[in-house]
């Protein structure tokens, strides 16, 4: 192992150039990782297209990626369950563990957590190495690839915002949006017992997909209206629960209209404003519940084991792999040809 990397550097938005930077220092109870594979994520791709999300602007050269899976490559003084050779899965999000958030075991909303690439961190995973605390390192079984150790951090928000929502088994679901987190929350759902579920999207590709994932209904809503087919399935009440994946102002006005009385409204996507508009006087006649998803807690291990014992098939959730020297291309590509990429991962080495 040489002395430096490669790593690649958003010196300018939308464009990805290659820079060598020194290998990172394993620090104690740290160890360090040799990447295999980086997803590339929503938030990745509106960073790289605008250069900003919401509020949050980039300035600075910053490396994107927070979806890491690969091999441990050395590891710290203190570090006992881990070592070299070991496949992780890895948690990207450092949290302070000081603050009350922590302390109550809601670690994703520590104000102070570092998680790599959002803004104002300015430091990815698109890299050969990270060095990482190893308690959020997780051991990957014989039967699990990095390649799906790095497909567990949107898995942990799908299956975070099924967990979120409080679903029963035997419940309706709708779900507006199926890329990657969408179709993931669909898939964490169904291992709950849901599987009377509805998936809307505007790209046929994408529906097939959900289909082919086992959703009971798709629909199509470039082509029919979605509130009245949603209706239709649901004996005109609407469904027990809504997920809103997509991040799309539209839809997130479209969702209450789509929920059953006393039902839940659950947002887990971004808008590009950071602003959206809802139907406020019919969520509070219908007694509606609106729950929200930010990243995700204590989901690791669920989720590894789950793909595991083959519960959710998240290979499938995979279309395109670029190798590491054709980043720009894949990033491209995810962003241009939506209707034919469910997900995009970057194959490091």
């Amino acid at each position: 192992m040489g002395k430096t990397m490669k790593v690649a550097i958003m010196n300018t938005v939308g464009r990805l150039d290659f820079e060598q930077k020194p290998i990172p220092q394993v620090k104690d109870d740290d160890v360090l990782i040799r990447l295999d594979y980086v997803g590339i994520c929503g938030s990745d791709m509106h960073l790289f297209e605008n250069g900003f999300i919401g509020e949050k602007h980039v300035t600075e050269p910053i490396v994107l990626g927070h979806e890491p899976g690969g091999v441990v490559e050395a590891v710290g003084k203190n570090v006992t369950e881990l070592k070299p050779g070991d496949r992780v899965a890895v948690e990207p999000g450092i949290p302070c563990y000081r603050c009350d958030y922590c302390k109550s075991g809601k670690y994703n909303l520590c104000p102070k957590v570092y998680f790599y690439a959002s803004l104002p961190v300015l430091e990815g995973c698109f890299a050969e190495y990270i060095a990482h605390p190893a308690d959020l390192c997780f051991k990957l079984p014989d039967n699990v690839s990095t390649m799906e150790g790095a497909m567990m951090e949107p898995l942990a928000v799908g299956m975070h915002a099924a967990l979120q929502s409080g679903a029963q088994v035997g419940a309706s679901a709708v779900i507006l949006g199926a890329g990657a987190i969408g179709l993931l929350t669909m898939l964490s759902l169904k291992s709950m017992g849901v599987h009377d579920i509805t998936v809307v999207d505007l790209v046929q590709n994408r529906l097939d997909k959900a289909k082919q994932l086992g959703c009971a209904h798709t629909v199509n809503a470039s082509e029919i209206n979605a509130i009245d087919t949603v209706m239709a399935l649901t004996n005109g009440e609407g469904a027990d629960y809504v997920f809103e994946t997509a991040g799309s102002e539209a839809t997130i006005l479209q969702s209450a209209k789509l929920t059953k009385r006393g039902g839940t409204i659950v947002l887990v996507g971004y808008t590009s404003s950071g602003k959206a508009q809802m139907h406020v006087n019919h969520i509070v006649d219908n007694e509606m519940t609106i729950k929200t998803v930010f990243r995700y807690r204590n989901i690791y291990p669920k989720a590894i084991e789950a793909v595991s014992k083959g519960i959710i098939p998240l290979k499938d959730i995979v279309s395109d792999v670029f190798e590491f020297d054709r980043i720009q291309e894949g990033m491209e590509r995810a962003i241009q040809h939506k209707d034919k990429v469910t997900k995009c991962v970057i194959r490091i080495r």
